[in-house]
């Protein structure tokens, strides 16, 4: 287990979030982490870590796996200019993690404070959410009311909730 990993699961000790893991083979797709959603009975959320064209100004923008993302829809949402795909060096930098197990468990470490955390608002309804530990080989699932309730406030983060449609309903 990696030490950023450790470091996320004794914040959730500390915070007293309860969550269920598995070990892994690496996850570095969603169609990798449905595997490892039926084991854990949840959902993996998608992560998009994003930035503004001068680069001074970082999110991580967590979906549904069916959901639709549009860069431009979201940076309307999050009220920033064009928004765009952030390199790797600065997910690590913010986040430690890398491509493939970026993850708002992050959000637990000082670098992350300048973060802003995007939430697809259909993840309200899911009753149980799952998030690498910063690490791609191990997945933990939480209830999603102990995220939003618990985790969240712990980490000092207050998301701000974005309205992201699935493929189906835009042919509707």
């Amino acid at each position: 287990m990696s030490n950023t990993a450790e470091a996320v699961f004794a914040f959730l000790d500390g915070a007293g979030i309860a969550c269920r893991t598995a070990r892994h083979a690496p996850a570095n797709t969603m169609a990798d982490c449905a595997a490892v959603d039926r084991t854990l009975g949840a959902l993996t959320v998608k992560n998009i870590f994003l930035t503004t064209k001068n680069g001074k100004r970082f999110y991580l923008c967590i979906t549904r796996p069916e959901a639709r993302f549009r860069t431009a829809d979201i940076s309307k949402q999050a009220g920033s200019s064009r928004l765009s795909f952030a390199p790797e060096e600065a997910l690590f930098v913010h986040l430690r993690c890398h491509g493939g197990s970026a993850s708002p468990m992050g959000l637990i470490f000082p670098e992350a404070r300048e973060v802003g955390l995007l939430v697809d608002s259909g993840l309200r309804a899911v009753p149980t959410l799952a998030f690498h530990p910063c690490d791609n080989t191990q997945t933990l699932a939480m209830a999603g009311e102990d995220f939003f309730g618990r985790f969240l406030p712990a980490a000092h983060v207050a998301p701000v909730f974005v309205e992201i449609h699935d493929f189906e309903e835009e042919n509707v």
